[in-house]
């Protein structure tokens, strides 16, 4: 049925317009709506360990107002595997993780094929940026407060992140096929837009929890609902 979608985009788009700027007149396309609901409260606290102590201060608090919503760790997209809308294309201005008080900011970043991200340093000492993710590898080395560098998302997948220095530190970069994505607001709604008519996969995902999966109609001119309950696993508290 994927497939079938796929076929229909075809005749859906034209012209090389950002994803995030795409705009279709609504009678041809059709919106997913829901809610997302966490089956448990993620309030362990992760230890600070280093793989190399002569390089910044100890292990730093995090400040406080830094951590953000756990629905900001959740990405509900439409699974696509093969096809791509023609004109999605990346935004033309790199989206960023930065690194903050010895933690990436944000931990999980969506992006489109083809995107490059920006891995700015904002910590009074080096990081060291890497990836030994099938879906990408790279190791960026160590570089200073103010430095930035870039890396290239070429293939979809899930991209584990981690420092060198601080052991950690951890982050994810989700790469989607296409643009239908979305993370939750703090009350766990989503809506995606835009999208052609046809039945599809939706997928609701945290990096802690088995995807949950379900299928969805997509009707021109309508407002489909898809409801998720992802029963997310503690993570192991160590500090004991």
């Amino acid at each position: 049925m994927v497939r079938a979608a796929a076929w229909a985009l075809g005749a859906w788009l034209t012209g090389a317009v950002p994803a995030q700027a795409q705009v279709s007149p609504p009678e041809t396309t059709g919106t997913v709506t829901g809610t997302v609901m966490l089956s448990s409260t993620l309030t362990a606290r992760r230890p600070r360990v280093r793989l190399y102590a002569d390089l910044g201060p100890g292990g730093a608090p995090r400040a406080s107002g830094t951590a953000p919503h756990e629905m900001a760790n959740v990405v509900v997209y439409l699974d696509s595997t093969g096809w791509r809308p023609p004109g999605a294309v990346p935004s033309r201005r790199p989206p960023a993780i930065v690194q903050r008080n010895e933690t990436f900011l944000p931990h999980v970043l969506t992006v489109l094929v083809g995107s490059r991200v920006e891995f700015p340093n904002d910590d009074p000492f080096f990081h060291n940026v890497f990836s030994l993710s099938q879906a990408k590898t790279f190791d960026l080395g160590r570089y200073p407060q103010g430095q930035s560098k870039t890396v290239l998302f070429d293939r979809p997948g899930i991209v584990q992140v981690f420092c060198h220095i601080h052991a950690d530190m951890s982050a994810v970069v989700l790469v989607r096929g296409n643009p239908f994505f979305a993370t939750p607001d703090s009350t766990g709604q989503f809506t995606l837009t835009g999208i052609p008519p046809g039945t599809y996969r939706l997928v609701g995902w945290h990096e802690r929890a088995r995807p949950v999966q379900q299928t969805v109609r997509v009707v021109a001119g309508h407002v489909a609902r898809a409801d998720f309950n992802i029963p997310v696993s503690e993570p192991p508290n160590r500090d004991g």
